[in-house]
């Protein structure tokens, strides 16, 4: 008699494919590593399959692995879409939902994003606020922010939405005709470097991680804003090489308007997180918005140069 495979493992399964670590699996699910370690193995038993090589730094998906991430995700979309069709009206949620975002993040990755989550939810009223600033959450007409690291006022709540997420070099194909490819850190020095401002400082130096050694380079460039998105446009005309949040540049990558510099280097964590100034603002609309991104951010990071 075969198996059947538990709902459980399957959401571990994908986590950990989208994570590339089975203890940041664990921490997302609430369960401790040897129990996700546990479920990962009986997975593996019952489809007598290798999913993971376990490397230095994180967890690779094997060609057993990446085939059945696929049929993961499907048949986990297909349970909560069946889930919601029986709870019907029950499920349905309305009222606004005021969101703040990064520049570039909001607008080439999340508005589409948000598009499809209008249109599951036709009730709620979206107002979306999109800068590089951060916002006060205190004073702002906003419920929520989405904003890379970690709140530096500690009596917010952040809730992770892509732990995992770096950030990477990347230099148009037009740039690198002309100037050809950094080939080690230091040769960074010798490019016109794009930079963009964090907290109203140049985030001029730029740090990485090659095998076990870190590394932290001052770069200079002839182009500097306070908004991300026009860095990430000036790199897309070929002005130079920028260092950006792999979400923010995935969509260049893989259109083929940007590449990938050193992708053997490890670029600087840069985690995405859901921020409010209290938990009762966690509403069910709100819950569903960061499960609904989480899950999309999960697809871009399985495909992250690092994960290769």
């Amino acid at each position: 008699m075969i198996a059947m495979l538990r709902f459980d493992d399957l959401q571990l399964f994908v986590r950990i494919a989208g994570e590339g670590s089975l203890s940041a699996a664990a921490r997302q699910l609430d369960i401790s590593p040897a129990v996700a370690s546990a479920g990962l193995k009986r997975l593996e038993q019952q489809l007598q399959a290798r999913l993971f090589v376990r490397s230095t730094r994180s967890l690779r998906l094997t060609a057993d692995g990446e085939a059945f991430l696929l049929h993961a995700r499907q048949a986990l979309q297909s349970l909560e879409a069946g889930r919601q069709q029986l709870a019907g009206s029950k499920s349905a949620i309305s009222g606004p939902l005021q969101l703040a975002a990064p520049s570039d993040f909001g607008r080439n990755t999340l508005l589409p994003w948000l598009d499809t989550f209008m249109q599951t939810h036709p009730q709620v009223q979206l107002r979306l606020l999109l800068g590089d600033r951060v916002t006060d959450l205190f004073r702002e007409p906003v419920d929520i922010a989405l904003r890379y690291g970690e709140p530096e006022d500690s009596s917010l709540v952040a809730l992770p939405v892509a732990p995992g997420n770096r950030r990477v070099l990347c230099a148009a194909p037009a740039y690198l005709q002309r100037h050809g490819e950094p080939r080690q850190i230091a040769d960074l020095r010798q490019h016109n470097c794009l930079v963009y401002m964090l907290g109203g400082r140049a985030y001029e130096r730029w740090r990485f991680h090659d095998g076990d050694r870190a590394h932290s380079l001052q770069v200079a460039g002839d182009r500097l804003s306070d908004d991300a998105d026009v860095v990430r446009r000036w790199a897309v005309a070929g002005a130079g090489v920028v260092y950006k949040s792999w979400l923010d540049v995935a969509g260049d990558v893989h259109a083929g308007r940007l590449k990938v510099l050193l992708p053997e280097v490890l670029g600087e964590p840069t985690p995405l997180n859901l921020i409010c100034t209290h938990r009762e603002q966690l509403s069910k609309p709100v819950h569903l918005l960061r499960e609904f991104v989480q899950a999309r951010c999960a697809e871009l990071l399985a495909q992250a140069p690092w994960r290769r």
